[in-house]
């Protein structure tokens, strides 16, 4: 067992995970604390942060806080630098926030697209770019990037996820490259439908929620919890020579065919 807990253990980490307030991401927040490391949640409605952040402080998880909308460069950028001046060194970031604006095409609105780039493909690029060097200046870190099953198939009237999940897919690929020889790992986790808030449109409609169960081979959806493992394992030195990698939680969609 003793093998097991130092394999996958992130005591003395610091992880950043942002969009950590509800959904995937205060699972992924959850997984990372309970596996020893300190977690920078990051969330855009104040109430909700706080109150996730209190959530884990009463348990005795050692978590910070820092509220900023990643739509907007100046408070992306006045985020990593919070973490490079609040914290000792980084070295987890899991690119988690998502935004989607289900639309027809021929009528999407610009401002939903520009918001669903800022958020799922632009932030990702600049929190990475910016807290790379000081993973590199440590000899290394590790970079989640989380994407969707629809950076693999195309889904109608989203364009904009799709176009963001697809691109943040391949940029993973590139950053691979540039951070590898520093030790430096990125790589792809991609869930399928999970029961969250974002994915709410389709849960909450009893005919949509049987159809995309019935469409994996584990006969459900996903729940927050079912990332844990996969979230620890490339957090972790369980994943070491992994980098530049696509790993789905999908509950076997994709396995059914493009």
């Amino acid at each position: 067992m003793a093998y097991l807990e130092n394999l996958y253990s992130l005591q003395g980490k610091v992880a950043l995970v942002t969009g950590a307030t509800r959904g995937l991401g205060q699972g992924i927040s959850e997984a990372l604390l309970r596996a020893g490391a300190t977690v920078v949640l990051n969330g855009s409605n104040h109430e909700r942060l706080a109150e996730t952040t209190q959530q884990f402080a009463d348990e005795g998880l050692p978590v910070v806080e820092f509220p900023c909308d990643l739509a907007d460069a100046t408070q992306v950028a006045e985020l990593a630098e919070f973490v490079l001046r609040e914290q000792p060194r980084i070295d987890v970031l899991v690119n988690n926030a998502g935004v989607t604006f289900p639309h027809e095409l021929l009528d999407y609105p610009d401002d939903a697209w520009h918001q669903t780039i800022r958020v799922n493909l632009e932030a990702p690029f600049q929190l990475s770019r910016r807290l790379a060097p000081r993973m590199k200046e440590q000899g290394g870190g590790s970079i989640i990037n989380i994407t969707s099953i629809a950076a693999e198939l195309g889904f109608p009237n989203n364009p904009a996820y799709g176009a963001a999940k697809g691109a943040l897919k391949q940029l993973t690929k590139s950053m691979a490259f540039d951070l590898g020889p520093f030790g430096v790992r990125v790589n792809n986790l991609g869930p399928g439908y999970f029961h969250t808030d974002m994915a709410n449109l389709s849960y909450s409609d009893p005919e949509r929620r049987e159809a995309r169960a019935d469409r994996t081979l584990l006969g459900r959806w996903g729940e927050p919890e079912d990332l844990a493992g996969a979230v620890i394992f490339l957090a972790s030195d369980a994943s070491r020579y992994m980098t530049g990698q696509d790993l789905y939680i999908d509950g076997g969609w994709l396995a059914k065919g493009l």
